[in-house]
């Protein structure tokens, strides 16, 4: 397989590659970049297999170093800017995961621009949802039909620009470089959220796709986005969409379309509202609701003997094949001998008008075995009882919560993803 970078500089050296902390660079100065910081990682006596630990923030240096590593046979291990496991003493590597200043000897000869499509590319840590983070490794093949599968989804236009605040040590973020050099189009990086730079990026036409998080669309119909001339639409995924939210956007003339995947599936697996599964994926529901899911973009080593990735997420399929995500299954709430979602909880929560985010979870309890229980953000005020009112009269009477606590915020990832094991 072609190095992605080789191929973007050959065919598009003068066209942007990334734009980062008000600088841009082309394809041909980011391949002269990457070769550089490959020859001085090979000089330092990185090789095949070893892995690269990454923590810079969002921007031009990161992104060097995911094209220079593989070039050098080794992986990526991208990790939260400054927060890396601290490396082996004599590595030839800082404090912050980076090459060390002094130069390396010329190593040239060293460097690679083929690649296995079956060798490991990435290791990306999981968000750690419901629990500690895991290392998923993914491969060149994995990436290359990833990207495959979502330009076949979402379309690509040479012009694109993809509008990225993510994290790029998770795979929501990583996904759009690797996507953007495959398909030789544009990355435009933000270092960290913010609703109104997100805002003013939208309003002034200045991308034509960007990813999203849930919370984060919520905080920009909260800035007041009103308009976004040349998006072709916002991939949002990565956690429960909001009641009323797609609905929003749509009335707003913002295009939107939900996805679906994890890090163990390259990113997304399907996509639309309803999801169907993106070329080359397949999806069907396994014993006790339990979604599974197999094609070339999951990662080989995630798979159960059965040669499906059990993804621990509730669903179910319709009769056109099209997904419906119910919730996470470790999540499932058995209350007086009932099971309750919480996602579905959540979503009526969400749908009134003063909870500005929910989170439900089972509290152990000796006549219900657990209690449904509600943290709620309230954006203005209100009173948990009203709160079980509006449930009432749109909830089975054993999905209504026995508690509502108003709480000033809820643990959240640095991508938004809502951290249920810390409820």
């Amino acid at each position: 397989m072609e190095d992605w970078l080789t191929s973007a500089a050959r065919a598009r050296p003068d066209h942007p590659a990334v734009v980062a902390g008000g600088a841009a660079m082309t394809y041909a100065e980011l391949d002269e970049r990457a070769t550089y910081v490959a020859r001085r990682l090979a000089g330092q006596g990185m090789g095949a297999g070893e892995r690269v630990r990454v923590s810079h923030p969002p921007g031009i240096a990161f992104v060097e170093l995911v094209h220079a590593v593989p070039r050098v046979g080794a992986v990526l291990e991208p990790f939260p800017p400054g927060d890396p496991p601290e490396p082996p003493a004599g590595d030839g590597f800082g404090p912050n995961g980076g090459p060390r200043v002094a130069p390396g000897r010329d190593a040239d000869a060293l460097l690679r621009f083929e690649h296995d499509p079956h060798a490991v590319h990435t290791v990306i840590y999981t968000s750690g949802t419901t629990g500690e983070p895991k290392p998923v490794e993914l491969t060149f093949a994995n990436h290359a039909a990833s990207a495959a599968a979502s330009a076949d989804a979402l379309g690509v236009d040479p012009d694109d620009r993809w509008l990225c605040p993510l994290p790029l040590h998770h795979i929501g973020g990583l996904a759009v470089l690797i996507r953007s050099a495959i398909n030789h189009t544009t990355a435009v990086l933000h270092e960290r959220f913010d609703a109104e730079r997100v805002k003013r990026t939208l309003e002034a036409g200045e991308v034509t796709l960007a990813s999203l998080v849930p919370t984060m669309l919520v905080r920009l119909r909260e800035a007041g986005l009103r308009s976004a001339p040349g998006l072709r639409t916002i991939a949002l995924g990565g956690g429960p969409i909001p009641a009323g939210l797609l609905d929003w956007a749509a009335d707003t003339g913002i295009p939107v379309t939900p996805v679906y995947g994890m890090t163990e599936t390259c990113s997304q697996i399907a996509a639309g509202s309803p999801a169907r599964p993106l070329r080359g994926a397949e999806l069907r529901i396994g014993p006790g609701g339990e979604i599974l899911v197999r094609g070339p973009m999951v990662a080989p080593g995630e798979t159960a003997p059965d040669g499906w990735l059990h993804t621990g997420d509730l669903g179910r399929l319709d009769a056109q094949r099209r997904l419906y995500v119910e919730g996470r299954l470790k999540e499932l709430i058995v209350t007086g001998g009932e099971n309750v979602a919480p996602l579905e909880v959540e979503q009526v929560l969400l749908a009134h008008p003063a909870v500005g985010d929910a989170a439900v979870t089972g509290r152990p309890d000796p006549e219900w075995g657990e209690a449904i229980t509600a943290l709620v953000v309230p954006r203005e005020r209100t009173d948990p009882e009203q709160l079980r009112d509006w449930c009432r009269e749109r909830l089975e009477p054993h999905k209504v919560p026995k508690r509502i606590d108003l709480v000033d915020s809820l643990p959240r990832s640095p991508g938004g993803k809502l951290l249920k094991g810390r409820l």
